[in-house]
């Protein structure tokens, strides 16, 4: 009789671990949304709130710009060694510091006295979700090691963003009628229950204790922040002016120091250069430098002709972008399908085509088109980011190391933000001057679209198999 029993508890205790497991992914993977899903959502908030902040504290285009390109400044530049810390310390260690900064930056953005105490506390924003992309990713790449279910997750994980950015504007626009300020303390609850959620997960394991590269973390950001600057500043002084000369040569000097000090001879970089050669790892970054340039530029820049142009209320503003954000939502999840059906090329090169296509539309209507047809024509350059996004993050996923997951999701971050940030400072200079917004705004989404055309005849190089 002791046989069986004997027989059968090894069995029990079998399928009690694998619930535990899949419990312990189903956890991982809703804190890991949640991540995203808020540091999405107040990305694209915010620029519907724009105009309300000008009002409240001043400061016109230049002080508008920093409150959207203070978060993704650090954001872009943190988000390289923060993969890197994320593999040394472990995803969840890593998410769960990322969330707890963010979380208390966004009530220090809520309780601002003034502009200047925004823009730093949204320097800080930035940092925590630095952390929180790579390391969310990291989570999901250890939670789900069978590819097939680990690509099925990341459409969920990239869908949370993509709700995100359909709850931004409108949110935006809803509580700005209320007060600018409920914008930021919107992310208070949702901080707290992915903490929640993160606390029934496993402790992830440590993979290092190599020395922080210091030297390659403050390159970096003097290269982002300066080139950064310069596109801000020479919106409202000239190209030649002194100090936007001095910050492209600042960006220049950071950017040769991060490549040769910090990369090539030091020991421990935060990026190592065969990495950074791989052509995947290459081509998947200027991939989605592109498509944040796009469909960001596109939001800043929407969200402040509707409002400052035609008029519409900061609430009509949010719910013209409802369309196209839901759409995006919707198909974030097909990318995975079609990425299995067809390789990863087809939704990455249809849906920058397709964004292209959105961007070029745009610049058609005339001063007295109507609203709705700006809504339908942003549709294509939603649907095509949510095709191309999530393809572009799974392929590169697939074809790096599991120790390099951080490091490497860190990275197509880092220049999908840099994209951001430099698409909000170059096109805010375009449309700086109120009387040619119009001429701005179209020679903006026309160096968007050409951008992305380039982008998408370079990804037939992208590989089926891993390169």
């Amino acid at each position: 009789m002791s046989s069986p029993v004997a027989s059968a508890k090894p069995s029990a205790d079998t399928a009690t671990e694998q619930r535990g497991t899949v419990n312990g992914a189903r956890w991982a993977l809703a804190a890991a949304l949640l991540g995203f899903f808020v540091m999405t959502l107040d990305a694209l908030i915010v620029n519907v709130a724009l105009p309300e902040i000008g009002r409240g504290f001043g400061g016109g285009m230049t002080g508008l710009q920093w409150v959207v390109d203070g978060y993704t400044l650090m954001f872009a530049a943190l988000l390289l060694s923060a993969g890197s810390v994320t593999d040394r310390i472990g995803a969840r260690q890593a998410f769960g510091a990322g969330l707890v900064v963010f979380t208390v930056a966004s009530a220090a953005c809520g309780f601002a006295p003034n502009l200047g105490v925004l823009v730093v506390a949204r320097l800080v924003q930035g940092a925590g979700a630095a952390v929180i992309v790579p390391a969310s990713l990291a989570l999901i790449r250890e939670a789900f090691p069978d590819p097939a279910r680990r690509a099925r997750a990341i459409s969920v994980w990239a869908m949370g963003g993509s709700v995100g950015a359909a709850a931004g504007p409108v949110l935006g626009g809803v509580l700005s009628e209320l007060s600018w300020r409920m914008i930021f303390f919107v992310n208070l609850p949702v901080g707290v229950l992915a903490l929640f959620l993160l606390a029934r997960t496993a402790r992830s394991p440590r993979r290092g204790d190599a020395p922080f590269d210091w030297t390659g973390q403050i390159a970096a950001v003097a290269a982002m922040g300066g080139l950064t600057y310069a596109a801000i500043e020479a919106g409202a002084v000239g190209v030649g002016a002194p100090r936007v000369l001095l910050a492209l040569g600042v960006a220049v000097l950071a950017a040769v120091v991060f490549v040769a000090a910090a990369q090539a001879r030091g020991r421990n970089p935060m990026v190592p250069l065969e990495l950074l050669r791989a052509r995947t790892m290459a081509l998947s970054a200027t991939i989605g430098f592109a498509l944040n340039v796009g469909f960001y530029g596109m939001i800043f820049l929407l969200g402040l002709y509707l409002q400052q142009e035609q008029d519409l209320s900061p609430m009509a503003t949010g719910l013209a972008f409802l369309p196209m954000t839901l759409l995006t939502a919707v198909v974030s999840p097909t990318a995975a399908r079609l990425a299995a059906r067809f390789g990863p090329r087809m939704p990455i090169v249809t849906g920058q085509l397709l964004m292209a296509a959105g961007l070029v539309a745009l610049c058609l209507p005339s001063a007295s088109a109507p609203a709705w047809l700006l809504v339908v024509l942003m549709i294509p350059v939603g649907t095509g980011g949510g095709l191309a996004v999530p393809a572009v993050t799974s392929l590169l996923l697939d074809r790096v190391p599991a120790q390099r997951a951080g490091t490497a999701s860190g990275v197509l971050n880092a220049s999908r933000q840099l994209g951001g940030a430099l698409s909000v400072a170059v096109f805010g200079a375009l449309v700086s001057n109120h009387a040619q917004f119009l001429h701005g705004l179209r020679t903006s989404l026309l160096i968007a679209a050409l951008l992305v055309v380039l982008t998408a005849a370079a990804s037939v190089l992208l590989k089926e198999k891993s390169s």
